[in-house]
């Protein structure tokens, strides 16, 4: 009997319990997991981080109002009202690159075990929820492992162990694990828009001896990428990914995309940019920063970066969809408003080429070179 399936099968982002990629500590008092926190977050500032911590506070009112500061450094306080939900969190934190959870209060889908000797019973009671230790930081270098945790977990003495002065070795530990989870990258060539001013597909323009969509679909080939055709219409070959966003140009192709696989970076490249060479995709390559939403190309004489010459990471999927919430469908406009690497190159390299004149031009200048 087949089963029904209430829902769509969705492919859905590789998520721990809140967040993409998170820890948690336990095993000592509050106090000292966020101070070691502060200490690696310190070490760490150029990945984007977030500490998932609960209040002490008692007999605190029930909020009202939810409250919104803006501090002068860019700083964000806010004090809201709600429960802690799983898939709220995951909206939050979809934008870190690692979340730090202090595991007295919530449970973290991995583990670092601090082994402090006033904490035992505390220990015990949360045995369960170490089946994913990291690595273990002693308080002191004397203490030793419980009984109770060497009969549960009979490898714990194999794990890595550091002190909880040994900051620097720590944190080098917790940036391996964050470069571990980094979205490898694919390639998205846009092809099969309207072309209205050129009056033909653009996609299918030689420039080189063969369609220009061929030649960008090697180029992204040429630097190891799995690269995809985005197309209108529905197809059976296995390298196109048609659009499930209709009628919303490049945004649809690229949300599209996402869809397909929300835990890969897309390398996106239109067709009608034909002076972009292997040399502009590996700088793009190269500075590529997972940190943030996307890494971008912009002309050295242009004022906006170039939306279809980006690489998109997964945490840019959840932003596209808030934008085309609003009423949105423009990825230069979602790149000017988030916190996007710039690689700037010359104009010439990201050239438009729109109109049969362009074309006339543009083909007259390659064939020069």
């Amino acid at each position: 009997m087949k089963k029904h399936k209430k829902h769509t099968n969705l492919e859905r982002r590789d998520n721990d319990t809140f967040a993409p990629n998170e820890i948690a500590f336990l095993g000592t008092n509050c106090g000292i997991i966020s101070d070691l926190v502060h200490k690696i977050s310190e070490r760490l500032s150029n990945y984007k981080l977030a500490y998932f911590d609960a209040s002490h506070a008692k007999d605190v009112a029930e909020n009202k109002l939810s409250e919104f500061t803006f501090h002068h450094q860019g700083n964000l306080q806010i004090t809201t009202y709600g429960n802690v939900n799983k898939f709220e969190q995951r909206l939050q934190f979809a934008q870190y690159d690692y979340v730090f959870i202090n595991g007295n209060h919530y449970q973290g889908a991995k583990q670092i075990l601090i082994l402090d000797e006033a904490k035992e019973a505390s220990v015990l009671k949360r045995l369960e929820q170490l089946d994913s230790i990291q690595f273990v930081v002693r308080l002191k270098k004397e203490t030793e492992y419980f009984s109770f945790l060497e009969e549960k977990y009979a490898q714990i003495k194999n794990i890595t162990c550091y002190t909880i002065d040994e900051v620097d070795k720590i944190s080098n530990h917790i940036h391996n694990l964050i470069q571990e989870k980094i979205a490898p990258v694919k390639g998205l060539v846009l092809v099969g828009g309207k072309s209205t001013r050129m009056g033909q597909d653009k996609s299918e323009l030689d420039y080189f001896g063969k369609p220009q969509k061929e030649v960008a679909k090697e180029l992204l080939e040429n630097n190891n990428l799995e690269t995809f055709y985005s197309v209108q219409n529905s197809s059976e070959n296995e390298y196109e990914i048609h659009d499930k966003f209709l009628n919303l140009g490049p945004f649809g192709g690229i949300c599209s995309a996402f869809q397909k696989d929300p835990n890969a970076a897309w390398f996106v490249l239109a067709t009608d940019v034909p002076f972009i060479n292997d040399e502009v995709v590996q700088q793009l390559l190269k500075h590529r920063n997972p940190s943030k939403i996307a890494t971008a190309i912009k002309g050295k004489g242009n004022e906006f970066p170039e939306p279809l010459i980006t690489i998109y990471e997964p945490k840019a999927y959840p932003i596209l969809l808030q934008y085309l919430a609003q009423g949105y469908s423009c990825p230069r406009k979602v790149l000017i408003n988030s916190d996007v690497e710039i690689v700037e190159i010359d104009d010439d390299f990201i050239r438009n080429i729109n109109t049969p004149i362009d074309f006339d031009t543009a083909k007259n200048e390659i064939n020069k070179l």
